[in-house]
């Protein structure tokens, strides 16, 4: 893209609705071909920015999805041990043992590409979310440290494997812990909030365009004080959506017309026990009338 703006423009057409920081952040990423880190509350849509930006490139969007325990193994290559067991197994049987057998069952054949080592194996440059990284454990954001810094892969039995194309890395974090230094250094960086009304109102109608403008300016206006209430699992874009298509199927045009319908609703948006007692139908009622 030419300017921020027009990738701004391009992203709306896939339905997402960037901020203009947002916007600039991911040009700059994308024309230095550094990684960009996101960071914001979940639910915010911080993996939909990597999911529109594979769309507008019209490229593969490769995903590692990070947790505790996380390892090489699971994140970048391992061997296909039962292929390696029956080749050995049928070579043993035929008499032939030694180096030959060695380097074939340690060879691209019997690899298995996890997310890191696929992203840089493509012909074409994909978009790869390290999503979470701030749940991965301190010793694997330093190996992906090296990664992205040469983006290269060695493998002992290969030796280095060099990355064909440079993937568009996109990390994502919501502050389950700290990140080190190193890897901001690295990194352009975005804090991804929740949309403002105007924001969210262009969301609301790229995603439901045949929702009526009248309950679309209520639902928002709805969704953004039910934010304000003290809740364990704040409702994010894509619960608005829910609510939103949930309304939609069942025909409601006013959200003050049943106030049983709009508790039920609620399953759309309060995903916790404690947060759906802590809206009870006239708490749901006096908001939807807020946001008459």
């Amino acid at each position: 893209m030419a300017s921020s703006t027009d990738l701004q423009k391009a992203l709306a057409t896939t339905g997402y609705i960037a901020s203009d920081d947002l916007a600039m952040a991911l040009h700059i990423a994308t024309s230095l071909g550094r990684p960009l880190l996101l960071e914001g509350a979940a639910g915010v849509g911080k993996t939909e920015v990597a999911r529109s930006l594979a769309t507008v490139q019209d490229t593969q969007l490769i995903r590692l999805q990070c947790y505790e325990g996380l390892d090489a193994a699971q994140a970048i290559y391992e061997w296909n041990y039962q292929r390696q067991l029956l080749s050995i197994r049928a070579a043993s049987e035929a008499g032939e043992t030694g180096a030959a057998v060695e380097a074939r069952i340690f060879s691209q054949d019997y690899l298995l590409e996890r997310p890191l080592l696929k992203a840089i194996r493509q012909d074409k440059a994909p978009v790869l979310l390290i999503d979470e990284i701030d749940r991965a454990d301190e010793e694997f954001e330093a190996y992906l440290l090296e990664v992205l810094s040469d983006y290269q892969i060695t493998i002992p039995e290969l030796g280095t494997l060099t990355a064909t194309t440079r993937p568009h890395v996109i990390l994502t974090a919501n502050g389950t812990r700290d990140l080190s230094d190193a890897l901001r250094r690295r990194c352009i960086y975005a804090h991804v909030d929740y949309p403002d009304r105007q924001t969210e109102l262009a969301i609301l109608a790229a995603r439901c365009p045949g929702l009526e403008a009248h309950l679309s300016q209520q639902i928002i206006g709805f969704v953004q004080k039910l934010r304000e209430e003290e809740l364990e699992k704040v409702p994010g874009v894509a619960e608005m959506l829910d609510f939103a298509a949930a309304l939609g199927g069942l025909g409601i045009k006013d959200l003050t017309e049943d106030p049983a319908v709009l508790q039920a609703a609620l399953a759309t948006l309060l995903k916790t026990q404690s947060d759906r007692l802590a809206v009870p139908i006239e708490v749901a009622a006096r908001l939807a009338g807020k946001a008459a």
